[in-house]
C-alpha cells in the first residue's frame, strides 16, 4: 500500500468514471485529463485507478515496492534522494518517500501505480465525484491499497496539450439559435482561462459584449455533457468539466470534442484559448495514439548507489595464457 503523509486540497482518486448514469442525474466524472491516463497506460501494463493532483503538493510513503507512472501537468518529483523525470515510469522501493510539488505548469497531474489502487468501488468505479458526495479528497493518514510491482524505468514523449491553444467544437442542438454573426464573433475571439474554475467547469474571460441567442430566456432545460460551452445569463462562456451538472437551461454554443477537452481543462489561468467549429466526422477522426514507451537511461550523477552497482563484468587479464 501507499500511505499519505501530507496532501494539498482536492487531491482525489480517479479512473475512467461512471458512464451510463446521466438519466439518474450523475455525470460520468473520472479523470479531467483522459490523455494523462492514455500516457500512463503506455508506461504501465495495467493502471486501474490513479491519483489526480490539481496543482497541490502530495507526499506518500511506499509500503511495497512499486512501479509508478507520472503524467499530466509536470510537477517536481523526488524519491530516495533523486529527482524523478516526469512523463516517465519509475521503480521505487519499499520505504521510499515520494514528494510531489507543483511547478505552475498545467492544471492536473497524475500518479498511477502498476495494477492501480484497490480502493472501494461505488457504482462500478473507484473515482471520487465530490459534487455528488462520492468519495473524499485524500488527507494525511489515508492508505491506498496496491499490490507490489516491479519493472524497468521508462519514458514517453507526452501528447502536447498544455498552455492553451485552439479547441475544436461540434454543434449542439442550440448552436443554430445563435445568429451567424454571434457564431462568427465567437470563433474570432481570443479568450483567456479565468482563475475561476474546477472539475465542474472553467470560466473564460474576454473583451467585448457577451454572447446570446434569440429568446434564450424561453429555453427549456435539457441534457448537459462535459465539453459543452455554456453561456451564462450575461453571455460569459464556461467549458463544462467531468463533474458538470446533467441538465441546464443556459444555451450552449458548441461542445469541445473529446480529443481537445484535456487541452481546455489543463489550461492554466491566463492561457489563451480560441475555438473553431468542425464537422462530426472531423471530430470522430480526431483521436490520439498511445505514445511509445522507451527505456529511461539515467545519468550516473543521478544514481545515488552507483558505487554498489555491478557496472563491468567478464574482465580478464591480457597476460592470461589460453587454457
Amino acid at each position: 500500500m501507499m500511505e499519505v503523509l501530507s496532501s494539498g486540497p482536492l487531491v482525489t482518486v480517479q479512473d475512467d468514471g461512471r458512464p451510463g448514469h446521466l438519466a439518474q442525474g450523475l455525470a460520468r466524472g473520472g479523470a479531467a485529463d483522459a490523455l494523462a491516463r492514455l500516457e500512463a497506460r503506455a508506461l504501465l501494463d495495467e493502471i486501474g485507478a490513479g491519483i489526480e493532483i490539481p496543482g497541490a503538493p502530495l507526499r506518500l510513503r511506499l509500503h511495497v515496492p512499486a512501479l509508478i507512472a507520472l503524467t499530466g501537468a509536470p510537477m517536481r518529483a523526488d524519491a530516495a534522494g533523486r529527482r524523478l523525470l516526469w512523463n516517465a515510469a519509475h521503480a521505487l522501493a519499499e520505504g521510499d518517500v515520494l514528494d510531489l510539488k507543483p511547478s505552475g505548469e498545467g492544471a492536473y497531474s497524475y500518479l498511477h501505480v502498476e495494477g492501480g489502487f484497490d480502493t472501494d468501488t461505488v457504482m462500478g468505479s473507484r473515482t471520487a465525484h465530490l459534487i455528488a458526495g462520492i468519495g473524499m479528497p485524500l488527507a494525511a493518514g489515508d492508505t491506498l491499497p496496491c499490490a507490489a510491482s516491479r519493472g524497468s524505468d521508462r519514458k514517453i514523449v507526452p501528447i502536447p496539450r498544455l498552455g492553451g491553444g485552439m479547441l475544436r467544437l461540434v454543434p449542439t442542438p442550440q448552436t443554430r439559435l445563435f445568429p451567424k454573426g454571434e457564431r462568427d464573433r465567437f470563433e474570432a475571439t481570443t479568450f483567456t482561462r479565468d482563475p475561476r474554475g474546477n472539475r465542474q467547469g472553467v470560466r473564460l474571460a474576454f473583451e467585448g459584449e457577451g454572447f446570446a441567442t434569440e429568446g434564450q430566456l424561453n429555453l427549456l432545460s435539457d441534457f448537459i455533457l462535459p465539453g459543452d460551452v455554456q453561456m451564462t445569463g450575461d453571455g460569459v462562456p464556461y467549458i463544462l468539466g467531468p463533474e458538470c451538472q446533467t441538465t441546464g437551461g443556459y444555451p450552449r454554443i458548441g461542445t469541445v470534442i473529446g480529443a481537445d477537452l484535456p487541452r481546455a481543462l489543463q489550461a492554466r489561468p491566463g492561457a489563451a484559448l480560441t475555438f473553431r467549429f468542425v464537422t462530426v466526422d472531423e471530430a470522430r477522426a480526431a483521436t490520439h495514439r498511445r505514445p511509445a514507451a522507451t527505456p529511461l537511461v539515467r545519468s550516473p550523477a543521478e544514481v545515488a548507489d552507483l558505487g554498489a552497482m555491478q557496472l563491468v563484468s567478464g574482465v580478464v587479464s591480457a597476460r592470461m595464457e589460453d587454457e
